[in-house]
């Protein structure tokens, strides 16, 4: 069984770094002549997973966006994810879960196991309750060849008090949480492969600002903040160094404002600058 993180390695060496997110807001769905409900999600979703399917290896649904719309809403992503992963599509389920004990395990049942209505290829989850708390996740996803995405520094202000924090050997909380998965990931990573434990760095953190440090072995970086919230693709040798080649550089509003008819072509346009063409 080959691990996420090598697989993921492999998609972005064929396809190259852009991971389109799908991302129905409720102005898209407007936009897009779809109504705000189930059915109108869904659809955005297949369509999206229609457009992406070639041109990317990576999509990033928002599960919040189908949530809203209860049952129905999550059957509508059920459909998306399965018609994803058909297309050949690695498919992150950003859901940043995070809980401890029994209830982190059944999230990661949810989401990680073969075969489950909302399987995923890999998921965000959140370790403020401990990185510790989600070794269950880590062991389970190592299991089935799946792969986990650490918050670890993100952009947004609010978060700056709490992972800017600095422990009493001076690292910050952020620094913190990529050394202990970086840990999981020297023990269980093979020479030479990619971890399948990886983290979140926004496109636009500043890593000295952060405390955060090149780190090894080499994982995937989920790294949301690229197109419309103005990190683009010549930044990333200046924010992520050697490790740029691992950067999964997501982009949602900046391609789905495109509108249904010019999707693929966005799509297009924006995957070949990652590339390198």
């Amino acid at each position: 069984m080959t691990s996420f993180g090598e697989r993921i390695r492999a998609g972005m060496a064929t396809q190259g770094q852009l991971c389109v997110g799908i991302d129905p807001h409720a102005h898209l769905l407007a936009e897009w002549g779809l109504d705000a409900s189930a059915a109108g999600v869904r659809e955005f979703g297949l369509r999206v997973v229609e457009a992406a399917a070639g041109r990317v290896a990576v999509v990033k649904p928002q599960v919040s966006f189908f949530e809203v719309h209860g049952s129905a809403g999550f059957a509508a992503l059920e459909d998306v994810l399965a018609a994803a992963r058909d297309a050949g599509l690695l498919v992150i389920a950003d859901a940043k879960r995070g809980d401890i004990g029994t209830t982190m395990d059944a999230y990661a049942q949810a989401w990680l196991t073969p075969g489950s209505p909302l399987e995923a290829d890999a998921l965000t989850v959140s370790p403020f309750l401990g990185v510790g708390a989600l070794d269950g996740t880590f062991d389970l996803a190592l299991h089935h060849g799946k792969g986990v995405f650490v918050l670890a520094a993100t952009s947004n202000p609010e978060a700056l008090g709490l992972q800017r924090a600095r422990h009493e050997d001076g690292d910050t909380v952020s620094a913190g949480i990529v050394r202990e998965v970086s840990e999981r990931n020297a023990r269980t990573a093979p020479d030479g492969e990619w971890g399948s434990l990886g983290f979140v760095i926004g496109g636009t953190v500043d890593w000295t600002d952060a405390g955060l440090r090149p780190f090894a072995p080499v994982a995937p970086i989920l790294g949301p903040g690229f197109g419309h919230q103005g990190a683009e693709p010549r930044h990333l040798g200046e924010r992520f160094g050697f490790l740029q080649e691992a950067v999964v550089a997501s982009e949602s509003r900046s391609i789905l404002a495109a509108g249904p008819d010019r999707l693929a072509a966005r799509i297009s346009e924006r995957a070949l600058l990652y590339r390198g063409d």
